[in-house]
């Protein structure tokens, strides 16, 4: 009775509004016990039919992803490409809103203006060199290729202040906020895509073992913490992403540790994974492995039992960094899923698309790799490359990052040097 007399009160012009709180408070209530734990992956009903989904999908990926592979680091870094545009499509369409876009013609297209500005930048400034080496023998395209990369910075400058100024001419009286907000969420997009997407590239340069080795060890902590959580996840994980457990965390970061160990000493015996690439030519590698990937034998203990039936053991000191691989791939990346639960909760999206059967969108499926592709580089630059120092690689950063009048330059200088040694 109070309620119909509160409803026929004055405030009648408030009562929409009120409404529709209580309708957004009781849609959040199923969201917040979910928050709780309440929806484990072991008690869904739905489970086996989603399993089944998933698992078709991933044989699919993991297929078209190892043919990739063999096509060698080209196709790799035109299938990081393909990836970039897909997961800013999806994140573009995060805040869309139809009926503003309608007023806004042209407006999608400015972002995607950014978005390839960003591309040729970011790419140019990687592969810069090694076009340079794929094109040395031939001058006049030698001369092309340089005078090109020399103003690619100017360009790619000029074509961001071209956007800036289509921005500002384009902007509407009563639309400023949304504008300024598309133009800020387009900056975020940028960063978040290319700031990981030019890690991983720089990897596959270094050689395709330091770009599969991570992505893969992803791949094997997601499918076992998923089959782990499947079978025995009890214990929830973490309140912002419900169906994650404590059993499916355990179980995949040991299913990880032992797969890096594994997995490197298989793909360390391939040169074509393990030599880096100086140019964009297509052709088998063949390079000194180096003391990384040269095995050392080592002897067990003296108090193993003598049916024991190895006596010692090879080991690749790339086994070893291996490890360092798997333990941040298990233990720190899923925070970049745990970070994309939270930031579609934000938006209320259950996943950033829909394009993977069973998986959501190629967003839902980069998310830990992000923070995987970075580390990866960081820790390559900061542990592994200082250990390979050698003629042969020094030889190969002159050649590669020194112009020819450089070179020339620098052999006269140690010519130089040596000469005032050896008379010294």
């Amino acid at each position: 009775m109070q309620r119909d007399n509160t409803a026929g009160s004055p405030s009648t012009p408030r009562s929409p509004r009120l409404r529709h709180r209580r309708r957004s408070a009781e849609q959040l209530i199923p969201d917040a016990s979910n928050t709780n734990g309440g929806h484990l992956l072991v008690d869904d009903n739905n489970k086996y039919k989603t399993m089944w989904i998933r698992a078709y999908s991933t044989v699919w990926m993991i297929g078209g992803f190892a043919l990739i592979i063999y096509l060698g680091h080209l196709a790799i870094t035109a299938m990081v490409v393909v990836i970039q545009i897909f997961m800013a499509k999806e994140l573009f369409n995060l805040l869309r809103r139809a009926h503003e876009d309608r007023r806004l013609p042209g407006f999608r297209l400015l972002n995607w203006h950014f978005f390839f500005t960003a591309m040729l930048f970011v790419y140019g400034r990687i592969l810069s060199q090694r076009l340079v080496n794929t094109v040395t023998s031939d001058k006049f395209l030698h001369k092309v290729v340089s005078s090109l990369i020399q103003y690619h910075m100017v360009a790619c400058y000029f074509l961001y202040i071209a956007g800036f100024m289509w921005f500002i001419l384009t902007l509407k009286k009563k639309m400023y906020k949304y504008q300024f907000g598309q133009y800020a969420w387009t900056h975020m997009i940028l960063i978040i895509v290319f700031t990981q997407s030019s890690f991983t590239v720089a990897n596959i340069f270094e050689g395709i073992f330091w770009f599969l080795l991570p992505a893969t060890l992803i791949v094997i902590n997601d499918i076992a913490a998923y089959i782990c959580g499947f079978f025995f996840g009890r214990t929830p994980l973490i309140k912002i992403s419900p169906k994650k457990t404590w059993e499916g965390f355990i179980g995949a970061s040991i299913t990880t540790m032992f797969s890096a160990f594994w997995l490197a000493h298989i793909m360390g015996q391939f040169q074509w994974l393990t030599c880096p690439r100086k140019d964009l030519s297509t052709g088998w590698l063949h390079c000194d492995p180096g003391p990384l990937f040269t095995p050392e034998y080592h002897t067990l203990p003296g108090w193993l039992p003598e049916w024991f039936p190895w006596k010692g053991i090879s080991i690749m000191p790339v086994q070893w960094h291996a490890l360092c691989l798997g333990l941040f791939s298990s233990i720190i990346a899923p925070f970049g899923g745990f970070f994309a639960s939270g930031f579609k909760r934000a938006f209320k999206v259950k996943d950033f698309g829909d394009s993977i059967p069973g998986h959501g969108g190629i967003t839902d499926r980069m998310d830990c790799q992000m923070v995987m592709a970075v580390f990866a580089y960081i820790y390559h630059q900061s542990f592994v490359v200082p250990q390979q120092l050698s003629v042969e690689i020094l030889l190969d950063q002159i050649l590669t990052n020194l112009t020819l009048e450089q070179q020339q330059a620098l052999y006269e200088k140690l010519k130089q040097v040596l000469q005032d040694r050896l008379l010294g």
